[in-house]
């Protein structure tokens, strides 16, 4: 954020100007690019989730573990291969991630109702809408939150695999209840860092890597959005 100011304030006039609107299209094309993949998530979602034949194909054997961790190896390896991608060649594998995604948690329409779903969906929207805007206004740097959160995010991950076999329900709660309050601070935190990221490429006019860093950032406020429904609808969400 004070990178931000700081460019803004040696920059007068036309200069300002065009900082300011380059970084709306950068931060309109982020929130494109993850609106679409979270329709995406959502239609392969809604397809296998209600479809009882698909959906003991996929979790009524042992194939609901490759869905289950699938995801994450994509998410690794997309980090690690995305400076050898073309842009289009990211946002496809963006998009096929996000249909991943959607096989992965397509059980909560046999699990929850359909309004709870839906509730809880308009209950993270919302939330995210207001935190990411405070990532993106607030002058406060959030930097210093970011490893802090990264390794809340570790430790969710390795709670979450153990109660896989403990089945506690304690520690599902406790997992709900630390998973909401580290993703809404990812949310903000992502949102300025994305805002920063532009501003750095911009000033090395690297087009190239400004539209991966658009896409990289439009999975970074997925996972955050995606993540908060996830654990708001085990508080939220009304069983089938």
């Amino acid at each position: 954020m004070a990178q931000y100011e700081t460019i803004r304030s040696v920059g007068a006039g036309a200069r300002t100007a065009q900082i300011d609107e380059g970084l709306r299209a950068h931060m309109n094309k982020v929130y494109a690019l993850m609106s679409i993949g979270m329709l995406v998530t959502g239609g392969v979602a809604y397809i296998v989730g209600n479809n009882d034949a698909m959906l003991a194909a996929i979790f009524g054997t042992p194939l609901k573990w490759v869905v289950m961790f699938a995801p994450l190896a994509v998410v690794f390896a997309f980090g690690a291969m995305i400076n050898r991608m073309s842009v289009a060649t990211a946002q496809i594998v963006f998009y096929g991630f996000a249909a991943l995604m959607g096989l992965s948690i397509s059980y909560i329409f046999a699990v929850y109702t359909g309004v709870s779903i839906a509730t809880t969906f308009l209950t993270t929207a919302i939330a995210f809408a207001g935190l990411s805007l405070y990532g993106y206004t607030t002058k406060k740097d959030l930097s210093g939150f970011g490893t802090f959160l990264m390794m809340g995010v570790i430790g969710l991950l390795v709670a979450s695999v153990v109660n896989i076999f403990l089945q506690s329900d304690a520690m599902t709660f406790a997992i709900s209840a630390l998973g909401v309050l580290i993703f809404a601070g990812l949310t903000a935190y992502d949102t300025q860092n994305i805002k920063n990221t532009y501003l750095q490429m911009a000033q090395a006019g690297d087009s190239d890597w400004l539209g991966k860093a658009a896409i990289m950032g439009a999975l970074n406020l997925y996972l955050d959005f995606l993540n908060m429904f996830m654990f708001l609808l085990q508080f939220l969400g009304n069983r089938e």
